[in-house]
């Protein structure tokens, strides 16, 4: 009857302590938190003194040795934290439970909607200037490497690893052979995802214009009608031209498709003076040098404002001539608006008579009457046959 009683008694107490390690989750996210539990089967009866514990993964100790905390966390768990993990407790007797291995598996989660943006946004850049290309991956974890590529042969051009969702790749100062089209790839162990394809375009800032004036004679004269024409030697359309006279504005004239532009006036007394131009295409303006225009004084009523002629093809003439003489350029008649004027101006040619002397056709302004111009070719021994050939 006392062997029993002892048996009893000494039952919760005798029993074997089993030493069980769980994990929760047992198949963790790379990311994820996790705890490992270390218990004791069956539990023992609540005490001042009670057991301690201590983890391992891999046969290396964690954290700081014994501790009275049956748990183990890990607030973000990595790839890197896969193993074998087993628990120790110990209470004041000198005997130490060991748990079971437990393998802890660690699951990477593979990268998906890779894309690339740049800074600055849109894809337009300055010539001289940065430009950063910025890949990022919508998910996937652990190191992730990220590799860049110009054009469609895919030229290499930097490669990084991180434990980052993205990643950024610096071109210092953007040249002209920049322009193309770039994309990315990321991988973190499943093999790498592209990226869809960003198209740069490289705008190019104007350099100093050069201005040209352009008169019809030898020398300008109030009433002519003078053309400034302006050309940057670079930069990217469209580009505005702005015409000045002693930094007064003249006027202004676009070139949509990069090129120079041209402006026209009227020659006064008052235009006599120093000239220039400027060019911009919005990515800062350039000034050219000034050009300095003289000329002469007002034109009488008889000879009227010119424009610089357009030359039509040479023929041959005859006129009282045994063989045919080649006249040199003829010019046709060219109108000049000034406000409500219209000023016209021929040019006609010299011809060789029969008896050797030069007949001027002088260029009649003074008088468009036919009859004038009939009574001075008559002067001049124009028989009527040479007027009809001559008008």
């Amino acid at each position: 009857m006392l062997l029993r009683l002892l048996l009893l008694i000494c039952a919760p107490l005798c029993e074997p302590i089993e030493l069980l390690l769980i994990a929760s989750p047992s198949q963790p996210t790379e990311g994820s938190p996790v705890t490992l539990t270390c218990r004791t089967q069956p539990h023992p009866q609540s005490s001042d003194d009670g057991p301690q514990f201590r983890f391992f993964r891999d046969e290396r100790v964690l954290r700081l040795g014994w501790s009275r905390s049956r748990e183990l966390q890990i607030a973000a768990v990595r790839r890197e934290d896969s193993g074998f993990y087993r628990c120790e407790a110990k209470t004041t007797a000198p005997k130490v439970l060991r748990s079971r291995i437990f393998q802890l598996d660690v699951r990477r989660v593979p990268i998906s909607d890779v894309s690339l943006e740049t800074q600055p946004p849109g894809g337009q850049v300055t010539e001289g200037g940065k430009l950063v290309f910025i890949c990022s991956v919508a998910k996937g974890t652990g190191n992730i490497t990220f590799i860049w590529y110009k054009g469609a042969l895919g030229l290499n051009l930097g490669k990084k690893t991180q434990h980052s969702l993205t990643a950024e790749f610096e071109l210092p100062e953007v040249r002209k052979s920049d322009a193309e089209q770039y994309y990315c790839a990321a991988d973190n162990g499943y093999g790498f995802m592209p990226s869809g394809l960003v198209s740069i375009t490289v705008r190019i800032p104007v350099s100093r214009p050069v201005l040209t004036i352009t008169a019809p004679g030898a020398q300008a004269a109030v009433g002519d009608v003078v053309e400034l024409h302006c050309e940057a030697p670079r930069g990217s359309p469209p580009i505005l031209y702005q015409f000045y006279h002693e930094d007064v504005t003249l006027g202004s004239s676009s070139a949509p498709s990069g090129g120079g532009a041209s402006f026209n006036f009227s020659l006064t007394a008052e235009h006599s003076g120093n000239y220039s131009c400027e060019a911009d295409n919005g990515l800062g303006a350039q000034r050219s040098e000034e050009v300095t225009l003289n000329f002469t004084g007002r034109r009488s009523a008889s000879d009227p404002p010119r424009t610089p002629p357009r030359p039509v093809p040479r023929e041959f003439t005859y006129l009282n001539s045994p063989a045919p003489v080649q006249l040199p350029p003829t010019y046709e008649n060219v109108n000049a608006v000034s406000g409500d004027e219209i000023y016209s101006l021929v040019y006609s040619n010299q011809q060789e008579q029969a008896s050797a002397a030069v007949v001027p056709l002088e260029t009649h302004i003074e008088s468009k009457d036919p009859l004038d111009i009939y009574s001075r070719l008559r002067k001049a021994n124009v028989t009527d046959e040479d007027y009809e050939d001559a008008m």
